[in-house]
């Protein structure tokens, strides 16, 4: 008797944006849900979102600091899990407010309140079915230079310097200037009487 294999399609992180999804400009963090300055950026990216609507498009890419916080790599895949339902932003923001709280079982409690319907969702983080997805947002982030949490990136440009309002609206608008010389400027024809 020969079993059928069901295959699941996961949406992975990197396809996980906010904003416009169709701006020319991509706003990316590598971060994690335990640290406080990732908290402190998120406040920033949602200033950020609201300043420049419709400008920009925002991608959260995981890279927990396990040595510093243990927490971190399961609230990932919390993220990641609620992700298959269309929740990721609503348990991202819910899991900063509550970032001192993330054990398994808190991480159960607040994909409820994210509005997660996943009955299996605390089997899926017992058994690290989404364990994968972080390791390969942590491999590509130390592919692409990131040393620490969070390390931003605009239009896969790395920002240097803290990510406060200012550093990440200047890397923005310079985004913005780049995509506008890049577009052909249209061409008004004459009309000849």
């Amino acid at each position: 008797m020969a079993f059928k294999k069901e295959i699941v399609e996961v949406i992975e992180p990197k396809d996980v944006f906010v904003g416009n999804p169709e701006a020319e400009v991509t706003l990316e963090e590598f971060g994690e849900y335990e640290s406080e300055d990732c908290a402190k950026a998120n406040e920033v990216v949602k200033k950020l979102l609201k300043d420049f609507d419709g400008k920009i498009r925002f991608n959260f890419r995981h890279f927990p600091q396990t040595k510093i916080h243990q927490r971190s790599l399961k609230a990932g895949e919390a993220a990641v899990a609620t992700a298959q339902e269309g929740k990721f932003w609503e348990m991202h923001n819910i899991m900063f407010a509550n970032r001192r709280n993330l054990g398994t079982t808190s991480l159960k409690l607040l994909s409820r309140e994210a509005g997660v319907s996943n009955k299996k969702f605390l089997d899926d983080l017992v058994n690290a079915t989404y364990g994968w997805h972080i390791q390969y947002d942590i491999r590509e982030g130390l592919n692409r230079g990131v040393k620490t949490a969070p390390t931003f990136f605009v239009n896969g440009d790395i920002v240097k310097g803290k990510p406060t309002y200012e550093t990440l609206s200047k890397a923005i608008n310079e985004a913005l200037k780049k995509v506008k010389k890049k577009k052909p400027a249209k061409t008004v024809a004459k009309q000849r009487a």
